[in-house]
């Protein structure tokens, strides 16, 4: 992989080309380069939100024809060979919000027997989830997990300039460095202020300066808890 694509709602891609190896990333992407030699049937990826771990999860799925499983999809009853069809791999996005643990363990187990595996994505590593039966706590605590982290000044910088682009807006000279100085470091932020900038700018009609980064900034920090104030 190569690039890190975005998405903050007008922006749904998840292709590989467009993937940005960072830092903040660069564990998860080299896990995924792994497969299929994972030393466990179970995959799992973890991080604050909008870090990139639905897109990491699509761009595997699209290399290994993995089912995409909803959550809410695996109860107790859930027939294990009825969610992953002809597929030997699935993908679980949000494995902290799945409440059939027996139907999950049936899901793993299946999996396994067919060589393949589960790429979960989750807010927390496994061993933070609250799970009550024994073996799918151990089968899952024992996977890899592997977190994405929230970006550094340097990667802030790039994905405003990357978004910035992509919704092909204008804007004035020391606008990037200003709010990457100022703002909280989180993807949920850059997306939240490229979107307020973006609105702003179009309905005045104007290009987007240092004076109105500021506004919308101010902004920003009245209306959004910092991200390091709530649970992941």
């Amino acid at each position: 992989m190569t690039q890190l694509a975005l998405d903050f709602g007008h922006r749904t891609a998840h292709d590989a080309a467009d993937f940005l190896v960072t830092p903040s990333n660069r564990d998860a992407v080299l896990w995924l380069d792994r497969w299929p030699d994972w030393p466990a049937p179970a995959l799992v990826i973890h991080g604050p939100r909008q870090c990139g771990k639905t897109h990491l999860a699509h761009v595997w799925r699209a290399r290994s024809g993995a089912r995409i499983i909803a959550p809410d999809e695996i109860d107790d009853g859930a027939a294990a060979d009825v969610l992953l069809g002809s597929s030997r791999y699935a993908v679980i996005d949000g494995g902290d919000k799945v409440v059939g643990e027996r139907g999950l363990m049936h899901l793993y187990n299946m999996a396994a027997e067919r060589g393949g595996g589960l790429l979960l994505t989750a807010g927390s590593p496994p061993a933070r989830w609250n799970i009550a039966l024994p073996d799918l706590r151990s089968r899952l605590v024992a996977a890899p997990a592997v977190a994405v982290s929230p970006p550094d000044d340097g990667l802030i910088g790039v994905l405003l300039v990357k978004i910035f682009h992509d919704r092909q807006l204008r804007v004035g000279d020391g606008v990037v460095e200003f709010l990457t100085k100022r703002m909280e470091r989180s993807f949920e932020a850059a997306g939240w202020i490229a979107d307020a900038l973006d609105r702003e700018a179009l309905a005045a009609g104007r290009s987007i300066t240092v004076p109105l980064a500021k506004q919308i900034l101010d902004r920003f920090e009245q209306l959004i808890p910092r991200s390091n104030d709530k649970d992941p």
